[in-house]
């Protein structure tokens, strides 16, 4: 990174990398999927962050790079986040590591998002592998409680729990089949197990 980004990368006198040793309290950690990256030649051209990678990225192995062709959507990788919590656990001297946002962005503006339970109970589910192999986790975070502005994607990707009509200028919010499921999952102290739509709203008896 040094050598790609050169002066553009402010140095640290010996007193700060002093006073910033061993500083760090914990590890903050976003995670929605897992990408696949090749090396590359550092590109001549305009230089940004992008630029300073110097890699091919691609959501599964079998997509071109990024930029090259149609990517197909991300794939579901719990196993991913798994392993990043075990890699931070091994080179960072175990320090408390907090999964900030993890969750499901879809288009599809239906309370009936199955699917973001599967999402939400695989990844917590590769969460608790990871916390059981050493990691030390303390806490984790759902992204998000409800719909938002998102910071690529605008309005049309809907992450919430909670479903937001942005059309309507009261902004009424209805809870999702996910946020029942959450709260039930929270409530009776958790389980990863995936139910079925029938077995989540007799388990949870329709919380609201």
């Amino acid at each position: 990174m040094k050598k790609n980004v050169g002066s553009r990368l402010p140095p640290f006198t010996k007193v700060q990398s002093e006073l910033i040793k061993g500083s760090l309290d914990f590890i903050g950690i976003n995670h929605y999927f897992s990408v696949y990256v090749n090396d590359r030649p550092l590109d001549t051209g305009v230089r940004d962050y992008k630029a300073d990678m110097s890699v091919n990225s691609r959501g599964s192995r079998t997509d071109p790079p990024a930029g090259q062709g149609p990517p197909t959507d991300a794939p579901s990788d719990p196993k991913g986040l798994q392993l990043a919590l075990e890699y931070l656990k091994e080179t960072y001297g175990n320090l408390p590591i907090y999964v900030q946002e993890n969750g499901m962005g879809s288009a599809d503006d239906s309370l009936d998002d199955t699917g973001r339970i599967g999402y939400l109970s695989s990844y917590m589910g590769s969460t608790l592998k990871a916390m059981r192999n050493g990691a030390n986790v303390r806490g984790y975070f759902a992204w998000a409680f409800m719909d938002l502005f998102e910071l690529l994607s605008g309005y049309q990707s809907r992450y919430g729990l909670y479903r937001v009509n942005f059309t309507d200028e009261r902004r009424p919010r209805e809870a999702r089949l996910s946020a029942r499921w959450y709260s039930g999952f929270l409530k009776h102290n958790g389980t990863t197990a995936l139910a079925s739509r029938a077995q989540v709203n007799q388990a949870l008896n329709l919380v609201s």
